[in-house]
């Protein structure tokens, strides 16, 4: 369990910045590892990541806010549906890295069936270029004059020769990196105190990602504004996450359907069940009552379809359906030893067919075999393309 960061540091909640300092030095430096025996050293560096850790959280407005609303959760990895979370203190750029530069960018962002059934909120800490508001973008002192660049001789873009492999070779055109491809410089001692002559500053924001309950695989979701600026295009582009569905251990979902595998016994299949057979994406318990309904043999492969189970529909109050596939678990071979027993079950079952009859008899002898001895690959293939277009078939239904 975390500890309380108040606590931690030796304050109350109230405290103000000024007190929340002056305990992070004093807790900081009574733990420091270079301050104590060599004995006490790996128990001082645990207490001091701590208060480290501490005053980084409640030593910022914003952060502290999140604390207090809703303790470590909001900083201990991905957030829960619908709550804050997966909140990253440290600079997010990291997560950023496959960004294009500037205008805007995309970024792939796995969630779960549950997130995606439920909704989910994630705060995290963003840190982008905007203009220099001390020299207004120009990236110089007020009325400091430019020279051209010495690199692209103030053309904003140099060539380079790249190798295609083979013997082959080509030239491409890149910006400068000196001028950031405006062709012009300052001088060092004609540069912006603040942004060095780099005209753009980094700024730290804390922003939020909501997903909605129904959002789908592949589905973008877009912080617009949120990208880098460039003195070139003083509106930013816009950051894009595209949702990247995690794999299910018990659900498959088709649009707004659901479809899972219900496992029920011998008896249930031919007497009926009446119970929860599996758990929902919300926790709920699903049950199922066939004897109530005109279905009472439940065989492999049938498909009970549960309406207003599947996932939300956006922007409605209504869900797609459940779609459950019949599987069928037989009792082991040495189940049955009483021989009144199996007389019992041979009166209460069918009997066979009309016997077929032949002019020469043989009894041969068998044994079980797997699936992909007979004919190998290529039938076994032909065996699962039979039951997948079972599957989209539903033989037997319930309200």
């Amino acid at each position: 369990m975390d500890d309380d960061l108040y606590e931690v540091l030796g304050v109350s909640s109230t405290a103000t910045k000024v007190e929340i300092k002056k305990a992070y030095h004093k807790a900081a430096l009574s733990s420091h590892p270079d301050k104590v025996p060599e004995s006490d050293r790996e128990t001082a560096e645990i207490r001091f990541k701590s208060v480290s850790r501490a005053y980084e959280i409640l030593n910022d407005e914003d952060t502290r806010h999140l604390y207090d609303t809703h303790g470590m959760s909001a900083f201990n990895g991905p957030g829960g549906p619908g709550a804050a979370g997966g909140f990253d203190p440290n600079d997010i750029n990291a997560m950023f890295e496959s960004m294009f530069s500037g205008g805007g960018g995309e970024q792939d962002y796995e969630v779960t069936l549950e997130e995606l059934y439920k909704g989910k909120t994630t705060k995290f800490a963003s840190t982008k270029k905007v203009i220099c508001g001390h020299c207004k973008g120009s990236g110089g002192k007020e009325k400091a004059k430019t020279t051209a660049c010495a690199t692209c001789r103030g053309k904003g873009v140099v060539r380079a020769t790249v190798s295609l492999g083979g013997g082959l070779i080509t030239q491409q055109t890149h910006e400068c990196n000196s001028c950031h491809g405006t062709g012009q410089v300052f001088k060092d001692k004609d540069k912006c105190k603040k942004c060095k002559g780099e005209r753009t500053i980094s700024q730290k924001k804390y922003l939020e990602l909501y997903i909605p309950p129904g959002a789908r695989n592949g589905e973008q979701v877009i912080l617009s504004g949120e990208a880098d600026q460039k003195p070139e295009d003083m509106e930013p582009g816009d950051l894009v996450f595209t949702l990247q569905e995690q794999e299910h251990e018990v659900f498959t979902r088709k649009g707004n359907d659901l479809g899972a595998e219900m496992e029920v016994t011998l008896a249930e299949a031919l007497t009926g069940l009446n119970r929860i057979v599996l758990t929902s994406l919300d926790g709920r318990g699903i049950s199922v009552n066939t004897k109530s309904s005109g279905s009472k043999i439940l065989r492999p492969g049938d498909v009970l379809k549960v309406k207003g189970e599947g996932m939300p529909i956006k922007k409605t109050d209504h869900r797609g359906d459940l779609f459950l596939k019949v599987t069928v678990k037989f009792p082991d071979d040495d189940w049955l030893q009483e021989q009144k027993a199996v007389e019992s079950i041979k009166k209460a079952l069918p009997g066979p067919g009309p016997p077929l009859k032949a002019e020469i008899v043989d009894e041969v002898e068998f044994e079980k075999a797997d699936l992909e001895e007979f004919g190998g690959e290529e039938a076994e293939q032909e065996w699962e393309d039979d039951e997948d277009e079972h599957m989209n078939q539903p033989q037997c239904a319930t309200q």
